[in-house]
């Protein structure tokens, strides 16, 4: 039973209308941050007009207005959405009312593409209103409360109808459609523009144009001369080029508004009635259907478009998602690949090309083209209150790799496609490459910022993309053996302490190694690694008589150990002595001989990373003991070298316990 079954069902049985207790009906729920002019009151649409209506099934144009929060993008793109019905019907279900007989029970649901997944959200009808009035989006001349309530639904996701205010257009666009956004500006090449408008137009792709603002969040006039309104998505169909009685070869763009006849343009060749159409031929006007406008559908000078019009704003769509749409179903589909991840503190999160000693460390995507091609590439961030300033990079990929690339390869080589780095919740970037293979990096501007994502490209062409990350392996021992000659007269001095506190047999147990160490270490930097624990995680490591004690030349080999890993330790922590930064624990794992995985490295860093972000020399000695025993329980199950142990409960408990 879904969530919208279960809250309906009990609804019927309490004999009650629902309030939604994650979505309260208070002032914060409206504006969060700042204090509202005026205090709202929550209505049922059943409060405010005798016979609300949640769709109108025989609208021809949407009447919508943005109200008080001015979140005009919304209204556009809720008119795009209106537009292209097979998408509308999959986010407003249409099979819900306000007929008591029916089910109604103040419960309504709406399906929006968020962080990666469609997401079904579920909201109340009660709505913020003032002196009996809806203050938000509102159907201005009908009793249609969809609009109201989808605002809601969406109000909910962002955490506050406040939040609404500074969205967009294309985030919006992608939220109700579960495709990609990109933004063409139409002025900086118009002709090459109209090549891509040509193309766009026979793939499963909405394009749509509109006018920016050249001074955002300064007084603008809302409606151009021509009739033409600002901020305002104009869906485009067609690009057709006519020819005249004169034999002059005319372009002309085939747009509709979404609010009708009350947004159309007013210049030439706008209406099948306009007197420019006079000079074109019967059968050059057949051929293009001119005739056949539906309201709010209009034509216009492909030169006066670009004049008009400053951007397309297009969302693209892959097969899966556009087969609803009726418009869409004869067009050439995209082909996508998805990847969802996170960057994670000490672990993917690295941060862009400026730190060149962790970038490597963000997640690596291999992507493979079977043939030259224009492919866009989008990074969409699910943090939506706090978001991140993100973006992407991509590299070739050398011959043979499978394996995820260390720093010294991105230090050493350029990078070919560098996308902007923005706080936006989506990146979008079209780009050309030849055949072969990427590696593609999608990380945040700093390093440890921490968010989900969702990475996905789409192309014309089969293409792969899959992550590619090294397989955990033992490429040197991390213990070292004490060698007589070399080591043996500099560790001597230890002997005498040793034997101190040494029982009859010589050894020591976890208890006398932590007084040894701290008789022996030389400085507070070195004995954060004498603590009872490690000592304890020593003994696991180096105890080769299964007794729990270490002999004087177990301690040596100990000693010599301790030496190699803080060279490796100290090489990594050129910033502040001492502080190891955990998204460098990887790398210095791999200098003292552990190559690992992200989930491995995951798994240490929860374990060792402390509340700043950074490793002590101690916690990096457990860690190494901790990966020590571990790679010797797997080697010692698996003498033939297949990969694969099998055990038994008992010995999996052993094995455990020891790690």
């Amino acid at each position: 039973m879904s969530e919208y079954e279960r809250v309906r069902r009990q609804c019927s049985e309490r004999n009650e209308l629902w309030e939604d207790p994650d979505f309260a009906a208070t002032q914060t729920s409206v504006f969060y941050h700042q204090t509202p002019p005026f205090a709202f009151q929550w209505r049922r649409p059943k409060e405010l007009v005798q016979n609300p209506i949640f769709i109108r099934e025989d609208a021809a144009q949407m009447d919508i207005v943005s109200g008080k929060l001015g979140d005009r993008w919304f209204v556009s793109c809720l008119g795009c959405l209106y537009l292209t019905k097979g998408l509308f019907y999959r986010v407003v279900p249409a099979d819900q009312d306000f007929v008591p007989e029916s089910g109604y029970c103040g419960l309504f649901r709406f399906r929006v593409w968020w962080n990666g997944e469609w997401r079904e959200v579920l909201v109340d009808d009660r709505l913020p209103t003032v002196s009996g009035k809806l203050v938000f989006a509102h159907a201005l001349h009908s009793n249609q409360f969809w609009p109201a309530l989808l605002e809601k639904a969406y109000a909910k996701l962002h955490g506050s109808y406040e939040a609404l205010k500074y969205g967009t257009s294309l985030d919006g666009l992608s939220d109700f459609t579960g495709g990609i956004s990109e933004s063409i500006s139409l002025r900086s090449d118009p002709t090459t523009c109209g090549r891509l408008l040509s193309k766009l137009l026979d793939l499963t792709s909405i394009v749509t144009a509109t006018v920016v603002s050249p001074n955002p969040g300064k007084a603008n006039v809302e409606k151009l001369a021509n009739g033409i309104v600002m901020a305002i998505n104009y869906r485009i169909y067609a690009v057709e080029k006519v020819e005249t009685y004169g034999g002059e070869d005319v372009s002309l763009v085939r747009l509709r508004s979404p609010l009708g006849t009350s947004s159309e343009y007013l210049g030439a060749w706008a209406g099948r009635n306009s007197s420019e159409w006079d000079d074109v031929p019967p059968l050059e006007k057949e051929r293009i259907n001119y005739k056949h406008l539906v309201d709010g559908e209009f034509w216009m000078l492909y030169s006066d478009f670009v004049r008009t019009f400053s951007h397309l704003e297009v969302i693209h769509l892959d097969g899966e998602t556009s087969k609803d749409e009726p418009s869409l179903r004869h067009k050439t589909p995209w082909t996508s690949r998805v990847y969802q991840g996170a960057w994670q503190k000490g672990v993917t999160a690295g941060g862009c090309r400026n730190n060149p000693d962790t970038f490597h460390i963000n997640p690596q995507l291999q992507l493979i083209l079977s043939d030259m091609e224009e492919v866009i590439i989008s990074l969409n961030q699910h943090s939506v209150m706090e978001p991140k300033v993100i973006g992407f990079t991509s590299y070739p990929l050398p011959k043979n790799g499978t394996e995820s690339l260390g720093k010294s390869y991105f230090k050493r080589h350029k990078s070919l496609v560098n996308s902007q780095y923005t706080n936006s919740r989506q990146v979008s970037e079209r780009v050309q490459l030849e055949q072969g293979g990427y590696v593609l990096l999608p990380t945040t501007f700093e390093p440890a910022k921490e968010s989900a994502f969702t990475l996905r490209v789409f192309s014309c062409k089969p293409l792969k993309l899959k992550l590619v990350d090294s397989l955990p392996s033992l490429v040197k021992p991390a213990l070292l053996k004490a060698r007589g000659s070399v080591d043996g007269k500099s560790l001597q001095q230890y002997e005498a302490v040793f034997l101190q506190v040494a029982d009859e047999h010589r050894t020591v147990n976890a208890f006398e190694l932590h007084e040894l160490l701290e008789a022996c270490l030389p400085n507070d930097y070195i004995k954060s690694c004498a603590s009872l624990d490690i000592c304890r995680q020593i003994i696991l490591a180096l105890d080769s008589t299964s007794k729990g004690r270490l002999r004087f030349s177990d301690f040596k080999d100990l000693m010599v150990s301790l030496k190699f890993w803080q060279n490796a330790f100290k090489s990594h922590t050129k910033e502040r002595t001492g502080i190891l930064k955990a998204e460098r624990l990887r790398d210095a794992l791999l200098d003292v001989g552990f190559q690992l995985n992200t989930e491995v490295v995951a798994t240490l860093v929860l374990r060792y990373m402390r509340k700043d972000g950074t490793l002590r020399f101690g916690d990096f000695v457990a860690a190494v003991l901790h990966l020590s025993v571990a790679f010797n329980q797997f080697e010692r199950k698996d003498p033939l070298k297949n990969g694969i142990v099998k055990f038994t409960l008992n010995e999996w408990l052993q094995s455990s316990l020891m790690c």
